[in-house]
């Protein structure tokens, strides 16, 4: 391809902010309503790591394990959430929405999805758990496709 056929097109959140001042209320009552049918700040946090380590998504990751720390995650069980079937780390709670997490992240990959237990959240829970899913996932592909920098001195 010519690269002087390229369109320079600035990050999707300045391109349309209008858009991008939709998702983040979307986050926001999202968030509000996980959290009023009695998921935990830390599972939500959970939820969103586990999507960006799928999507490959470091800017996300890197906020995102930020914020589980804030709220007191320890880093045994952060190093492990790829591997969270293989752990004893997470309660029945956290499982049920790492597979909620998974299974909307992979949504396409439905040959290849075995159904896994949820029943240890409500309808209410599960509800919240896929919108938290659908939430991270679209602003995985924002930061991705923006090419949101992840610089290696700490700064945003």
């Amino acid at each position: 391809m010519n690269p002087s056929s390229l369109i320079a097109v600035p990050p999707l959140n300045r391109a349309a902010p209008f858009a991008y001042k939709a998702l983040l209320l979307l986050a926001e009552e999202t968030a509000e309503f996980a959290i009023s049918v009695g998921l935990s700040p830390t599972t939500l946090e959970l939820v969103k790591i586990r999507a960006s380590q799928i999507n490959g998504c470091a800017y996300c990751l890197r906020m995102h394990v930020r914020e589980a720390v804030a709220l007191g995650e320890v880093s045994d069980r952060l190093a492990v959430v790829a591997a969270w079937r293989d752990t004893e780390y997470f309660s029945a709670e956290e499982r049920a929405a790492l597979v909620i997490a998974e299974r909307t992240t992979l949504i396409g990959d439905r040959a290849g999805r075995v159904d896994e237990d949820v029943s240890a959240l409500t309808a209410g829970q599960v509800a919240a758990a896929e919108w938290t899913a659908i939430t991270i996932n679209a602003f995985n592909r924002l930061s991705i496709l923006s090419g949101f920098p992840v610089r290696g001195d700490g700064t945003p």
